[in-house]
């Protein structure tokens, strides 16, 4: 039976973790992957981190503020098999919250 699994993380950084695990560490096909902000504010979660601080040049400071309108959902249909592996990784990287539906 294929179940979607949701995740909610504090930081797209996170999110792009949690990506990069399924697929690589659980065989998870990219196309049943899913990333979307809900509501309609544009957000790169509720805490800055990663690109979203620092400028990625060493010596160059960051210019301007990340969107910090919500968390960002990240959502997987997958096998009934893969479940408790979806779980695992999205708590692995910080998921603040997680639904199956």
């Amino acid at each position: 039976m294929e179940r979607t699994i949701v995740a909610s993380f504090a930081t797209r950084r996170e999110a792009d973790l949690a990506i990069e695990h399924l697929v690589q560490q659980h065989g998870i096909d990219r196309t049943d992957i899913f990333v979307r902000v809900p509501g309609e504010a544009n957000s790169a979660g509720t805490k800055a981190a990663g690109a979203d601080v620092e400028s990625g040049h060493p010596g160059v400071k960051k210019d301007g503020r990340p969107e910090l309108a919500g968390p960002i959902e990240v959502s997987v249909d997958c096998h009934s098999g893969k479940i408790a592996n979806v779980e695992a990784a999205f708590r692995e990287v910080g998921a603040l919250k997680l639904k199956a539906q």
